[in-house]
């Protein structure tokens, strides 16, 4: 697929700045920064970081299906929230959606976003590749954590140079 398709959810943000919910170029599928939204456009879950965080990643999944994907297609999601502070709430709800497929991912801390209620946007990237087109293998019941040794000092010393 060479054609460049997008993907509109008609939020009231959409005609005013211009752009689309997804847009998809070939593979490489981009979700805006999505909000804590309803279908009518309304903000839900004032005050509440995880309610928030987590209808911003329904509105996440609803545009994906939309492109004929789902969630463990993501590869990278970047989350910009107002209080780094609540970061537990969300990663609850980051983990809800992505535990089986955990994408690549960032948590920024912005001074505000587009309204004052709006606590925390996510932007996603995925991948539509013929290798994705199945659910995520199960994950293997032990894994092994490789950790790098300090940096210490040779006990030889270096070649002097002439």
């Amino acid at each position: 697929m060479s054609a460049i398709s997008r993907i509109s959810t008609n939020t009231p943000w959409e005609p005013i700045v211009a752009y689309s919910r997804l847009v998809r170029a070939g593979d490489i599928v981009a979700v805006s920064g999505t909000t804590a939204t309803d279908e009518r456009g309304m903000i839900v879950g004032g005050g509440q970081m995880y309610v928030q965080a987590r209808q911003a990643l329904v509105n996440i999944r609803t545009a994906l299906e939309r492109a004929g994907l789902a969630m463990h297609h993501v590869i990278r999601t970047r989350m910009f929230v107002t209080d780094m502070s609540r970061f537990a709430e969300v990663a609850r709800a980051h983990m809800e959606f992505f535990a089986d497929s955990p994408p690549a991912s960032t948590i920024v801390e912005v001074r505000r976003l587009a309204n004052p209620d709006m606590m925390i946007e996510i932007e996603a990237d995925a991948y539509a590749g013929a290798a994705t087109s199945q659910a995520p293998a199960p994950k293997p019941k032990a894994s092994v954590t490789v950790k790098a040794k300090p940096a210490t000092k040779s006990a030889k010393k270096p070649a002097r140079r002439k």
